[in-house]
């Protein structure tokens, strides 16, 4: 197993397949808008040979802020410790270690964040959003 920051083809489909169908935060995204999103992200994959284990990316300015984004591990490689070792390599990455602010939604992964130093926001009257939920409803 290897951690890769670009996606094959194939992988990238894989990606897409998973967002736009299984995922419930970006259910219907067009895969152009996906491919988009990517190209402005910093990714990081798990892979087994060409085949796709788990997924993730961070949006950020490489020096202050980053958002973690789009994290899976694909149903039949689950409870092998993949989610962990995904995380992990987000929050080694050079890139990632001056960070003030870094920041991820999440629904049920509360407890792999914490792992990682995730913890509620820490002021949430400091705190807005723009959320537009149906935005890629079909």
């Amino acid at each position: 197993m290897q951690l890769i920051h670009t996606l094959s083809a194939t992988q990238f489909d894989e990606v897409y397949r998973y967002l736009a169908q299984r995922s419930y935060w970006s259910k219907g995204i067009d895969k152009s808008l996906l491919k988009r999103a990517l190209q402005h992200s910093l990714c990081f994959a798990l892979v087994d040979g060409k085949q796709l284990l788990a997924f993730g990316r961070v949006v950020t300015d490489h020096a202050t802020f980053a958002n973690l984004l789009d994290v899976f591990v694909l149903e039949q490689y689950r409870g092998q410790g993949l989610g962990k070792k995904l995380i992990d390599a987000v929050m080694t990455h050079p890139d990632l270690q001056t960070l003030r602010r870094f920041t991820l939604a999440t629904k049920d992964a509360h407890g792999l964040y914490q792992q990682f130093g995730f913890t509620p926001i820490a002021d949430p009257n400091i705190a807005m959003e723009k959320y537009v939920a149906s935005i890629y409803a079909v």
